[in-house]
C-alpha cells in the first residue's frame, strides 16, 4: 500500500502538531510542501470529490491570502471549477494540513477524526 501524501508548510503550527501526531502513532507519510508544490487544479478535484466535502471546506479562511484577496463572498457562490482554479494558484489558499490517502481525504487537522479515520 502506498503512503499516504501529507501536504503541509513548515511554518504552520498546526501542520508541525499534525506531524508530530503522524510520528506518535507509526504513520509513514510521504511529504510535500503545500506553496512550494501546490496542488494542480486536477489533484484538487479528485481530492475534494473523495473528501465529499464541499470546495469552500478546502480553504485556509483564516490565511492572510484568502483576507487579502477578500474570497468570503466569492467562495460562497463562484462555480467549483472557478474556486479550484484559485485554490491551485496559491498553496497558502488551501486548508492545510491536507492527509490524502487511498481510504480518503482529510483537510484540517483534527486529531480525533485523524484518529477514526487511520485506525
Amino acid at each position: 500500500m502506498a503512503k499516504p501524501l501529507f501536504l503541509c508548510y513548515s511554518g504552520c503550527s498546526t501542520c508541525r502538531k499534525a506531524a508530530a501526531w503522524l510520528r506518535d502513532n507509526g504513520v509513514e507519510v510521504e511529504v510535500r510542501d503545500i506553496v512550494a508544490r501546490k496542488p494542480s487544479q486536477q489533484e484538487l478535484g479528485e481530492w475534494i470529490a473523495r473528501s465529499g466535502l464541499p470546495v469552500r471546506k478546502f480553504f485556509n479562511t483564516s490565511g492572510v491570502r484568502y483576507r487579502e484577496l477578500n474570497l468570503k463572498e466569492r467562495v460562497a457562490t463562484a462555480p467549483e471549477s472557478e474556486l479550484t482554479a484559485l485554490l491551485a494558484s496559491d498553496g497558502k489558499l488551501v486548508k492545510r494540513p491536507l492527509l490524502v490517502w487511498s481510504g480518503g481525504v482529510l483537510a484540517g487537522f483534527d486529531p480525533e477524526s485523524w484518529r477514526r479515520s487511520l485506525k
